[in-house]
C-alpha cells in the first residue's frame, strides 16, 4: 500500500491536519503522522471572530504522532503533506523535518502544503523560483523564500499543490489528489 507522509506538531491546525488525513485514507493510502517526538500532539482551531483583527485559536483536538522526524526514511513515501497553524512555525527550525521537505521536493513527488505550512518548505530551501498559495499575512515570507507568493485555493507548481487555509480544502485537496494517483495509484 502507497504511504503518505504527514509532518505536524502541536498547534497545528486541527482541520488542516485530518481533512487530508482522512481525504487519503478514504482513498486507500496509508498515512503517518509525524512530529518532532512520537507523543499525543494537541492541535488547535483558528477562527475569526467580530472585533478581532486576525483570527483567535481555541484548543482542538489531540493526536498521536506515529513517528518521530528523526526516524522518518522519507523513501518509504510517495507524498509529503504539510498542514498549517502554529506548527511550522517551529518544525520549520527542525532539520530532520528539513531533511524529509527537501527529499520530496528534491524528488519530484508529490506535495501539499497549507496555510501556513510553506514555511516550511522555505526554511527547507525548497521555494526559490516557485510558486504558492499561504495564508495571506505570509506573502512577505514567501517572497523572503524565493518565491512568488500567489492567492489563490489551489495554486499548482509542478508536483506541489498549496492553499491559503482549511476554506480552500474542496479544490486544495482534489487538484493534490489528481497528481498524487497520477505519480503513485494507492
Amino acid at each position: 500500500m502507497a504511504k503518505v507522509l504527514i509532518v505536524t506538531g502541536d498547534a497545528a491546525e486541527d482541520l488542516e491536519v485530518f481533512y487530508p488525513y482522512q481525504r487519503l485514507l478514504e482513498e486507500g493510502y496509508e498515512v503517518d503522522v509525524a512530529a518532532p517526538a512520537v507523543k499525543k500532539l494537541q492541535f488547535v482551531v483558528h477562527d475569526f471572530v467580530d472585533g478581532f483583527d486576525t483570527y483567535t485559536e481555541k484548543p482542538g483536538h489531540t493526536w498521536q504522532a506515529d513517528v518521530a522526524f528523526a526516524d522518518v526514511d522519507p523513501s518509504e513515501y510517495v507524498a509529503l503533506v504539510i498542514p498549517g497553524g502554529r506548527a511550522p512555525e517551529y518544525i520549520r527550525n527542525d532539520e530532520d523535518c528539513q531533511r524529509i521537505v527537501q527529499h520530496f521536493y528534491g524528488e519530484s513527488k508529490p506535495v501539499a502544503q497549507l496555510c501556513h505550512g510553506p514555511l516550511v518548505a522555505a526554511a527547507a530551501g525548497v521555494l526559490n523560483g516557485r510558486k504558492t498559495s499561504a495564508y495571506p499575512a505570509l506573502a512577505l515570507d514567501i517572497r523572503a523564500g524565493g518565491a512568488e507568493w500567489v492567492d489563490g485555493d489551489a495554486v499548482v507548481d509542478g508536483n506541489v499543490v498549496s492553499g491559503r487555509a482549511w476554506p480552500d480544502h474542496p479544490t486544495w485537496m482534489r487538484a493534490f489528489m489528481t497528481i498524487l494517483k497520477e505519480h503513485a495509484p494507492a
